[in-house]
């Protein structure tokens, strides 16, 4: 994404600062005390502080810090582990603020472009990216590109990298005699999530997301909206809400999980429909591809039972998502040297061994490194998913996700700072319409005024 970044990031950073306090949602609680704690000059000795959200393959890390990190460095970790919308609103009020109360923070390439032009994140281009033993070539292009800021410098490495896919249950389509597409429509996946819907007790057709959060339900329906011919925004920042591309997806998507979604729909995001696939409560799931290896993991009950398909698509070739969770280091941290070995570890070639040394192959961090992909014992692991997870990524097209020009890059988001915000807030309308409480009619309507108000601003800045 740089060559985006160059040109837009000039129009939004200036709205960056007052963004981010806004983003910084009440109630949100992390971890107390100074980011500084001396240490000698190479870091060891050191205590730093990371803000971190509670995936699986971040827990796991944090299983595996003492006797691999802090055993070989002498740098202690201290972890805040947070739910991902909470985390996004403290990291926000974090940087913004550099209080330096954490050294390091789980950020995405959402949050790279804007931290940096605002010099809130410290350049790892001179250290990190240069190790050779880290080896920054191996990683994947577009992972690299959606993590480096618009000077050219690299801000944030990369733990794991995704896109979006379909998975279904292969022994349950066979039961019922149906076939996935390699490359689905949407109208596919609708009309197979009817047939499979309740075919066993408390099985649903598909599970979609419709917890609130920019970062839950509205990822996947923006795809959606994407290849459904919709945006958030035309090429002159006008708000395309209410229009019909958008209007067409969001009436889709509220209407397939309320049909033959999961229990409790409203209330469900990516943790919520991992659990239901793993046990047996839908047929098909929708989201990232991160998932993959807690699918084949090997205590899963549906090892070796899932199948998976391209990102479902109704008038774009593809439409999967480009996301990365990576680290970044406060700029105000008082302990950037140590901060930055625990970024060569947690991001290096070695964690990936040490991690499948204690959890397998399958469920080794993701979509960062081609030497991953070429390695024979993962290759033999991940043999279900990881051509399919790596082709994604691969294809994923920031820069044109859609059937029209935009004036900001983003599959899943807008890359701008305000979106977190326009996002969250659509989300809960979103929900609200999942649960019947709402009509999508209405909720777009809303979505609109707030989406347009985002869009007057930037029009301001063009004159």
């Amino acid at each position: 994404m740089p060559t985006m970044k160059r040109k837009h990031l000039r129009a939004v950073a200036g709205l960056a600062v007052a963004t981010a306090t806004l983003v910084a949602l009440a109630g949100c609680s992390g971890a107390g005390g100074s980011g500084g704690s001396g240490g000698s000059a190479d870091g060891s000795g050191s205590t730093i502080r990371v803000l971190m959200v509670n995936n699986p393959q971040m827990v796991d890390l944090q299983k595996l810090t003492n006797d691999n990190f802090t055993k070989k460095t002498g740098i202690k970790v201290k972890y805040t582990v947070l739910p991902e919308d909470s985390l996004r609103a403290k990291a926000s009020q974090e940087f913004s603020a550099q209080a330096g109360q954490y050294d390091v923070a789980t950020i995405s390439n959402y949050e790279v472009p804007f931290y940096s032009t605002n010099g809130w994140l410290l350049s790892l281009s001179d250290n990190v990216a240069k190790d050779s033993k880290f080896d920054q070539s191996d990683i994947l292009k577009p992972i690299q590109d959606a993590l480096t800021g618009s000077d050219g410098k690299v801000y944030a490495e990369p733990f794991y990298g995704e896109s979006s896919m379909l998975y279904y249950r292969k022994d349950v389509f066979a039961k019922q005699g149906l076939t996935m597409p390699a490359n689905p429509t949407w109208a596919q996946v609708a009309d197979l999530a009817k047939k499979l819907n309740d075919v066993e007790p408390g099985m649903a057709g598909i599970c979609l997301r419709g917890q609130p959060g920019w970062g839950q339900n509205i990822a996947p329906l923006t795809t959606v909206v994407n290849t459904m011919g919709g945006t958030w925004f035309d090429k002159n920042w006008n708000a395309e809400v209410d229009k019909d591309g958008f209007a067409t997806a969001a009436n889709f998507y509220v209407n397939l999980v309320k049909n033959y979604g999961e229990k409790g729909a409203a209330q469900a995001g990516y943790t919520e429909c991992l659990n239901d696939l793993t046990q047996g409560k839908a047929a098909m799931w929708y989201d990232a591809t991160a998932a993959a290896g807690s699918l084949e993991a090997s205590d899963s009950p549906v090892a070796g039972k899932i199948g998976y398909a391209a990102a479902p698509v109704d008038k774009t070739k593809n439409s999967g998502w480009l996301y990365s969770w990576a680290w970044g280091i406060e700029k105000a941290s008082k302990n950037a040297t140590a901060a930055e070995k625990f970024i060569e570890w947690a991001s290096g070639p070695d964690y990936a061994k040490q991690a499948a040394k204690a959890y397998g192959w399958a469920q080794v961090p993701p979509g960062t490194r081609t030497s991953l992909y070429e390695n024979a014992d993962y290759q033999k692991s991940a043999a279900a998913f990881y051509k399919q997870v790596e082709n994604a990524i691969k294809s994923a097209d920031p820069e044109n996700p859609g059937v029209q020009k935009r004036p900001a890059p983003g599959i899943q988001f807008v890359a701008i700072p305000e979106f977190a915000n326009l996002g969250t807030d659509a989300s809960q309308q979103i929900s609200d319409a999942i649960a019947g409480k709402t009509t999508v009619d209405a909720a777009l309507k809303s979505i609109q005024t707030e989406a347009q108000k985002v869009g007057d601003t930037y029009k301001k800045k063009q004159k």
